[in-house]
């Protein structure tokens, strides 16, 4: 019996070191993600990339953040987008964002930002949105950006955070070409919805963290603004014929400081033409 409860014993030990291990992994230690979209309204020999980093929460991967710098860098992606919450609620010096902002805008000149609920509840909100303008990232809450990559016409809408109704999808779909590749960044996936606007191809969120605590064959135990068991948890997700929603489960944690079985993370996004 005694040689039993041993075992036992260096069992337990050994599982609960092990998902300790594998939390401090999950929380410290980003990954890449990598999602390929295609679309008609590319030729089958065009294509481009989109980083999309979300929910940072003023975290630091190395000094200064200069792991999760040097993986932006050797990405080399067209466009860049971050879907909102930079910072976190509590974040009460935004020196560290400003200097990842800054050396973010220096890496890739087409930076785009759409604020989180984080943004909105914290007090330096107003310093802050002005802080990131300086540094050459635009702001495009409630607007639309017309851009060329090489030869590729591409269109990115941006709406302020639903969850805190700072959204308005209608102002920010003025003027749109229907032809043209179109992405929605939006920091909350909006639960109102089960379809947007048609010339919306991909909406890119975050706002869930994946549910930032996971376990194996069950997923997420709860997200923001959908309680336990979330359906729209992270990934990619169909919401019509040739419209979805990916859901980025992001790179820093809020309320707690762990991830467990969902590993902190960025997603590249390449698109791709095909035959009508």
């Amino acid at each position: 019996m005694r040689r039993i409860r041993m075992y036992l014993m260096i069992f337990l030990f050994l599982v609960v070191s092990g998902l300790i291990a594998k939390a401090y992994y999950d929380t410290n230690f980003f990954k890449v993600e990598e999602l390929t979209i295609t679309t008609s309204k590319l030729g089958t020999n065009q294509s481009f990339t989109v980083l999309q980093l979300t929910d940072l929460h003023n975290k630091q991967f190395g000094n200064h953040n200069e792991q999760l710098l040097h993986e932006i860098e050797q990405l080399d992606a067209d466009v860049i987008v971050i879907t909102g919450d930079l910072i976190d609620r509590k974040t009460d010096d935004l020196k560290n964002t400003f200097e990842f902002v800054e050396k973010l805008t220096a890496i890739n000149n087409s930076v785009y930002f759409v604020s989180g609920n984080h943004e909105w509840e914290n007090p330096l909100q107003e310093s802050f949105f002005q802080g990131l303008t300086a540094k050459g990232i635009e702001i495009i809450d409630n607007q639309n950006r017309f851009m060329e990559i090489g030869e590729i016409p591409f269109q990115l809408i941006g709406v302020g955070d639903p969850s805190t109704e700072h959204d308005n999808l209608d102002h920010a779909m003025e003027g749109l070409n229907k032809d043209y590749v179109t992405f929605l960044l939006s920091h909350a996936p909006d639960l109102s919805r089960t379809s947007y606007p048609d010339p919306i191809d991909l909406i890119l969120s975050g706002h869930t963290h994946g549910g930032q605590i996971r376990f194996p064959l069950i997923g997420a135990i709860a997200a923001p603004g959908q309680g336990f068991f979330p359906k729209f948890d992270k990934g990619l997700f169909e919401l019509k014929e040739r419209q979805q929603l990916y859901i980025d489960s992001g790179l820093g944690t809020s309320v707690i400081d762990v991830r467990m079985f969902n590993q902190s993370q960025m997603t590249l996004i390449t698109v791709k033409g095909v035959d009508k």
